[in-house]
């Protein structure tokens, strides 16, 4: 039988283009070959697509080819540039493990669309929405989900700091991990921590602080036919939770550890899922994401974001709540991929 052909699409523009190398790392460690035969597309800082042999940390500096997504959905798949003359190469499906701007906000999901190839993870509509965190708190809202109290500031727009209750989170409406989020304790730290936020995106939010604990929840599959991973809890010595912040994550934070399954009563752990499910639904997410809420003392569930590419390294929370839950990454490729050749993940 035929292995399937995958493109992998790894790196990208973003600030989170390391993570998605060792993102694409894991994949590959992953990645059942008798089933499918990868192609790894790596994506420069500057943007250059390149075909290379794998995901390597020095994937740049090796044998790298050239190579662009065709557009034209009549030939779907991958012009790859050799000696002067473009090779076509057909791609099944596509698995982008691209995390943060240009890869998880609709942008590469658009470019997907057009080419006609099956691709894994939410549509271009859920990736954008989920991508503005300003926006999302609006439909979950309207959904009847809790999220924190929020102002958003664009650009040209200044906030009068004596209106706010402190403390609050100030942070990139449209950016992923913890770049450019900053936890303000009084008024005279405000405008600082705006300025720090508009280094990655020029609209920026602004959250009331939710007391409670951080947990979250890995959904995989689409509409009713759901799976939730088991709930983590993000336990903190103190700060707060930064996640892809630290020199070497595989060793460990220096103020946080996930605790899988987490270390709250079943049924809250029910609770907490059910939630995830529902903001997934009401988002309009296919494929796969990770929802990150709040639990609070009294057993309401806030919403904190949704991560529709979340990180699938060696330390990322959502494999590790999917295994928790008896699913491993392997089995979890397997299942993201059926979905996308189903035509149930678009």
């Amino acid at each position: 039988m035929a292995r399937l052909k995958v493109g992998i699409i790894f790196g990208g523009c973003s600030e989170e283009h390391p993570v998605s190398v060792k993102s694409a790392q894991e994949v590959a460690r992953n990645l059942d070959t008798r089933k499918y035969q990868p192609f790894y597309v790596g994506i420069t800082r500057s943007g250059a697509w390149r075909l290379c042999e794998g995901p390597t940390p020095d994937w740049e500096d090796g044998d790298c080819r050239p190579a662009v997504l065709s557009p034209d959905s009549s030939a779907p798949g991958l012009l790859v540039l050799e000696q002067g003359r473009y090779e076509t190469i057909a791609l099944d499906v596509v698995l982008p493990v691209l995390h943060g701007r240009l890869g998880e906000d609709g942008a590469m999901q658009g470019l997907l669309e057009l080419s006609g190839i099956p691709y894994v993870g939410c549509d271009i509509q859920s990736s954008a929405l989920c991508m503005d965190k300003s926006l999302a708190y609006v439909v979950a809202r309207s959904a009847g989900i809790a999220t924190p109290d929020f102002w958003t500031v664009t650009a040209d727009q200044d906030i009068d700091p004596d209106r706010l209750s402190y403390p609050v989170f100030v942070k990139p409406a449209r950016s992923g991990s913890s770049f450019g989020v900053s936890k303000v304790s009084g008024r005279e730290e405000l405008l600082s921590a705006v300025e720090a936020a508009r280094k990655y995106d020029s609209k920026v939010l602004i959250e009331a602080a939710v007391v409670g604990s951080e947990v979250g929840c890995a959904i995989l599959g689409n509409e009713a036919d759901l799976v939730a991973g088991e709930v983590d809890h993000i336990s903190l010595s103190h700060g707060f939770f930064r996640i892809h912040q630290e020199n070497e994550p595989e060793s460990g934070s220096d103020n946080s550890t996930p605790i899988v399954p987490a270390d709250i009563p079943a049924q809250l752990r029910s609770l907490v899922q059910e939630t995830a499910k529902a903001v997934y639904r009401a988002l309009g997410c296919r494929g796969l994401s990770r929802v990150d809420l709040f639990l609070k003392d009294d057993g309401t569930v806030v919403l904190n974001e949704v991560n529709t590419l979340p990180g699938l390294t060696s330390y990322s929370r959502y494999p590790r709540m999917m295994a928790a839950a008896g699913l491993p990454l392997t089995e979890v490729i397997d299942r993201m991929v059926s979905l996308a050749l189903s035509g149930k993940s678009r």
